[in-house]
């Protein structure tokens, strides 16, 4: 079943032909109302074509009325002309009606599959080996996962991609320090953890950058790494095993599952890139290293600005590794779209790979999206970068921990008959959830102020809101007890105007996704559920359910509420409560 913008979008396409055929084939711009009670969705295509057909749009928009296809089953309700020439359009209750019932039957809530299914690649988290994830990671993690499950939910073929920092000269620095003074962690005969990987990391720099024969030596590891000596790569491999375990804890804790390829993954297609790139005359030789000039790129000095793909020793910098990347997805991976989820500061350098990649012939946009989907810093109280109060970047792992125990005590004021085992599996959702939402909520490309205490609100826009919302919907059902399955196919009437607005803003859950699919901004989806929940608080303020005439309709309308609601939070990766 078509979903009511789609609808609307082809009757009065369809009107626009009949009513003014010597102008083709004719966009036209349906919206939703800000104003209920003046219809449900406006057409502003009159004033356009008035413009162009230099006549009255109100008398335009009489035409596209009087060509509209009425046949068929019942959709549109009432059209009316208002102001200069906008169509405020109100659709029938028995369409709203019979949509409810798809939401409520069909697994997929009534969204139709894709025409075209495309190959998704969401590339997002990426944090460096032998680094612990911090703050910095959240946002980039939770987004990425967000989007990752929105193309899975739509019925696109989504690869979650991990590009983690795995390789390059800081390993043979690592790997030389840890030869000389934890060999037993290395041979795999003592277990560490990140937190040592990360000191011993930080003295092997200071060593380093002081003691030259200590840096030849480190060269020396960089070099046998890159050759595929075994001993260089048992070693990286122990170090890279120490960094996911940790990783992956995080990565449990926040429900999130990635594929991970690294940079290492990339290294063997590095030297064919550049005969590649050699073959195809793209390449120029600047300070004795090979670029890529990519014009419209221009530095401070005014001159244009080069992707480096190999450096004048011989070595291969990320520029070279994201053109790896970049063909591989396109040429093996056979990608329809690619959306890098990374902070807004590497903006420049993915403009620059995308357009190298056109020069490069790698890049067709007709063809292929690419995307980068930036974003805004997590802020502290001061308003600066979120830090620990010793001035240290907080750890996240820390940060998640700690929204647990926070939501830990909330629930123990709460409810203090709950046992301990409910209430510490409601903490790690209710905590885990607050974070996901603070931040999805938010405009993306913002930045936002972190708050454990704001976050965690049972009131405002807050995934505890939400998650309220959603446990009083299934507490009207648990007080009727009645089976839906042995109700799901009697009629719903809507007729209280609380009733249809809800029924309304039901049937829109499409729209609201595919607004995300085109613009990667979360908090559509978040306004969306708020909204949901509004709308809901209004009709159960408005319309007693258990023991009225209208019980069973009532009863359905809810269904439908819980079904969106927790397919919506789901995509937002927020699991949902039956209790709270």
């Amino acid at each position: 079943m078509k979903a009511p913008l789609e609808l609307l979008e082809e009757k009065f396409k369809h009107a626009a032909r009949r009513a003014f055929p010597d102008l083709g084939d004719i966009a036209v711009e349906i919206t939703q109302s800000t104003q209920e009670k003046f219809g449900h969705y406006q057409c502003n295509s009159a004033m356009k074509l008035a413009k162009e057909l230099k006549a009255n749009p109100r008398a335009i928009a009489k035409e596209l009325i009087k060509h509209i296809d009425s046949s068929g089953e019942p959709f549109i309700a009432n059209l009316e002309i208002a102001g200069p020439g906008f169509i405020n359009i109100t659709l029938e209750k028995s369409y709203l009606e019979k949509f409810l019932h798809l939401i409520i039957t069909d697994e997929h809530l009534g969204i139709d599959k894709p025409a075209h299914k495309q190959r998704v690649i969401v590339e997002f988290s990426s944090p460096n080996i032998a680094k612990e994830m911090h703050v910095g990671h959240l946002r980039s993690t939770i987004i990425g996962d967000c989007l990752a499950r929105l193309f899975e939910f739509l019925g696109h073929d989504t690869l979650r991609i991990n590009h983690i920092g795995d390789w390059g000269t800081a390993f043979g620095m690592l790997i030389a320090y840890m030869k000389e003074y934890t060999p037993a962690v290395l041979t795999g005969e003592e277990e560490t953890d990140l937190p040592h990987l990360m000191q011993w990391y930080r003295e092997s720099k200071k060593k380093f950058d002081a003691d030259p024969d200590f840096k030849k030596r480190g060269q020396l590891q960089v070099v046998s790494l890159q050759s595929g000596e075994p001993e260089a790569m048992k070693a990286w491999q122990v170090i890279c095993d120490i960094s996911r375990k940790a990783y992956q804890e995080i990565y449990d804790l926040l429900d999130i599952k990635l594929t991970e390829k690294g940079e290492s993954f990339y290294q063997p297609f590095l030297k064919p890139l550049v005969d590649d790139l050699e073959n195809r005359g793209v390449l120029e030789i600047s300070d004795g290293a090979k670029c890529l000039f990519v014009e419209g790129f221009k530095g401070r000095d005014g001159n244009t600005l080069p992707l480096m793909i190999q450096k004048s020793d011989g070595g291969f910098p990320y520029d070279a590794t994201d053109m790896a990347a970049i063909r591989y997805r396109i040429e093996e991976e056979k990608v329809d779209r690619i959306i890098y989820v990374v902070d807004a500061g590497q903006g420049l350098h993915f403009q620059m790979v995308f357009k190298g990649a056109e020069i490069a012939g790698y890049l067709d946009r007709n063809k292929i999206t690419v995307e980068h989907v930036p974003f805004g810093l997590v802020l502290g109280q001061d308003g600066k970068k979120f830090r620990t109060r010793s001035g240290e970047t907080e750890r996240l792992i820390d940060l998640l921990n700690t929204a647990i125990e926070k939501a830990d005590e909330i629930l123990k004021e709460r409810d203090p008959s709950l046992s301990e085992k409910e209430r510490k599996e409601r903490a790690h959702i209710l905590g885990i959830s607050a974070i996901k939402y603070a931040d999805l909520s938010c405009h993306r490309t913002g930045d936002y102020t972190f708050s454990y205490e704001r976050m965690l609100r049972f009131e405002g826009n807050t995934a505890a809101f939400l998650l309220y919302a959603y446990v009083r919907v299934a507490g009207i059902k648990r007080k009727i007890k009645i089976d839906i399955e042995s109700i799901k196919n009697e009629p719903i009437t809507l007729s209280h105007p609380s009733e249809v607005s809800l029924a309304l803003h039901l049937v829109r859950f499409d729209e609201a996704l595919e607004q995300v699919t085109k613009d990667l901004l979360p908090n559509r989806l978040t306004d969306y559920l708020y909204n949901l929940a509004e709308k809901f608080h209004a009709f159960y303020r408005d319309c007693q359910v258990e023991g009225t005439p209208e019980q069973n309709s009532r009863l359905l309308l809810c269904e439908a509420v819980t079904r969106t609601m927790k397919q919506g939070l789901h995509i937002l990766g927020i699991e949902t409560l039956e209790k709270m």
